[in-house]
């Protein structure tokens, strides 16, 4: 409806005078916001709230802070009780959700009851109601988004595409449920929130510890910059190369180095690490970066890069695909494909394919590792099930035009020895170009790779496993294994394994 609606229509006024209920004014710290959603599929767990998450941000980066939410359900009094509460104690109140024609859409009606009004039928909603539905039934469903409480203002977006108008009632302002809708809204009226006196300043610490080691530290900061600067610590157990993500955030940039400054010297050594949260964008640039540095590494990167990009000579992207299960090398593949195909066609639309070959009883973290990688990557993920080879002649019938499939084998896995870095299929199997780019690489160089980049991996090589098949066939791997000084057992990550011929042993 909100993103639907036409018609040019004049800034829009009041029915009546609003009434002497109070309203919160901004305060000296500044302006405030409550957020309330309103829903019962909210609260049911049918549909995940993200308008709360989209309204905070845009409005901190508007200067306003959010000092509550609350989630509501489609209920009247439930809806009208909060509302009332809220616009006493905030200067800006935003609804999200029960905007319609159906039963359940009493936002309107709750509003109005929050102040003691009634709802009446608006005369610029009613034409734009009837101009979109083209129907002059005043008692149709669609004529309740006219019906608006009694001292509504209608509020009119920056620019062309907000023809249609933000209700609101004194400082309460009704947004749509849909979040593109809402999304949208709250962008085309950003000049009804911005404080123009207030600018928030924040600064992301990241520790490679538990809270319990740094607890300490953190107290002191916020014993020393109680009430000017605020510091959160907020644990991450899906990174794979932090522990700990520390938010300091002021309304000085001042006492915000300062407090960052204190912090850094209270933390334990060696605790803080840096970190690369987007190694996608960047990725030509750092891989070629390290391919022309000179390392040994540098050098195997180089290698690779050049049978990858021999490949791309000889194929379009149409005819590979890059074979991905998601473990570390073909992980550590991806990555340098990716970047090759960035170089070579910048300005392209079209997907890299990515081939993944599901086996029986995978670990329900690789699952969704990989559905996370097809996201970070963009890529066309094909599924297919059974052994290598069945799995290549489904392939070969549903895409007949694939000639090439990028893999990333190591000498060191079973029957590779003797391979080459661009061979074809034995004369039985399914006829692809095998392109391994990887065959010279050793465990160590895979993970110095992807740690370097700061590649995100499977958070399974974090919690001891170092060689991955299914949940039936693999476990974690025992040299890995310590004991903490509470006398449990404990493992390390794989990167840390010290000799790689130790790298299967986990696999039965």
């Amino acid at each position: 409806m909100w993103g639907a609606l036409r018609g040019a229509l004049r800034a829009g006024g009041a029915l009546r005078a609003a009434s002497s209920r109070p309203m919160a004014p901004p305060g000296p710290a500044g302006s405030t916001a409550g957020i309330i959603v309103i829903g019962d599929e909210i609260l049911k767990g049918h549909t995940q709230d993200t308008n709360s998450f989209f309204m905070c941000r845009r409005l901190r980066a508007l200067g306003v802070r959010v000092a509550r939410i609350s989630v509501v359900p489609d209920d009247v009094e439930a809806i009208a009780g909060e509302v009332a509460a809220f616009a006493a104690r905030f200067t800006f109140v935003l609804t999200s959700g029960g905007i319609g024609p159906t039963h359940d859409d009493v936002t309107f009606e709750a509003v109005a009851r929050a102040f003691g009004e009634q709802v009446a039928p608006h005369p610029e909603l009613v034409a734009l109601v009837r101009r979109f539905f083209g129907t002059v039934d005043t008692q149709c469903p669609e004529m309740k988004l006219a019906r608006v409480p009694e001292s509504s203002r209608l509020n009119y977006g920056v620019g062309s595409a907000f023809k249609y108008p933000l209700v609101s009632v004194r400082n309460v302002y009704i947004f749509p449920g849909i979040p593109a809708l809402m999304e949208r809204a709250l962008d085309g009226f950003a000049h009804l929130f911005r404080s123009e006196q207030t600018q928030f300043h924040s600064r992301a610490v990241y520790v490679a510890a538990d809270e319990t080691l740094i607890a300490p530290a953190l107290d002191q900061v916020n014993a020393a910059f109680q009430g000017r600067v605020s510091l959160g610590s907020y644990p991450d157990w899906a990174s794979n190369y932090y522990r700990v993500k520390l938010m300091l955030d002021s309304e000085s940039e001042q006492d915000l180095e300062e407090a960052h400054r204190f912090l850094m010297e209270k933390l334990p050594p060696g605790v803080v690490v840096p970190l690369v949260t987007d190694c996608i964008a960047p990725a030509a640039t750092e891989v070629y970066g390290l391919a022309e540095s000179g390392s040994a590494l540098g050098q195997k990167v180089a290698a690779a890069l050049r049978t990858i990009e021999e490949a791309l000579e000889r194929y379009s992207l149409a005819q590979i695909c890059v074979g991905f299960n998601g473990g570390k090398d073909c992980t550590a593949l991806l990555h340098l494909v990716h970047a090759a195909v960035e170089r070579r066609y910048p300005a392209r639309q079209e997907k890299l394919q990515v081939l993944y070959i599901r086996i029986v009883s995978p670990f329900p973290e690789m699952e969704q590792f990989i559905q996370a990688t097809v996201q970070r990557y963009t890529v066309q993920l094909c599924t297919v099930e059974g052994s290598i080879r069945e799995a290549l002649v489904h392939l070969k019938e549903q895409q007949p035009q694939l000639e090439a499939v990028l893999m990333g084998t190591r000498r060191t896995d079973p029957y590779s020895r003797t391979l080459t870095p661009m061979c074809r299929t034995d004369p039985e199997w399914p006829p692809y170009m095998r392109v391994n780019p990887l065959l010279d690489w050793t465990y160590r160089d895979i993970w110095e790779f992807l740690r370097q980049l700061f590649v995100p991996y499977c958070i399974l090589y974090d919690k001891g496993y170092t060689s991955l098949g299914s949940m039936a066939n693999t476990l974690k791997n025992p040299a890995l294994r310590y004991t903490d000084s509470q006398g449990r057992d404990r493992y390390r990550p794989a990167y840390e394994l010290e000799n790689e011929e130790e790298e299967r042993t986990s696999r039965q």
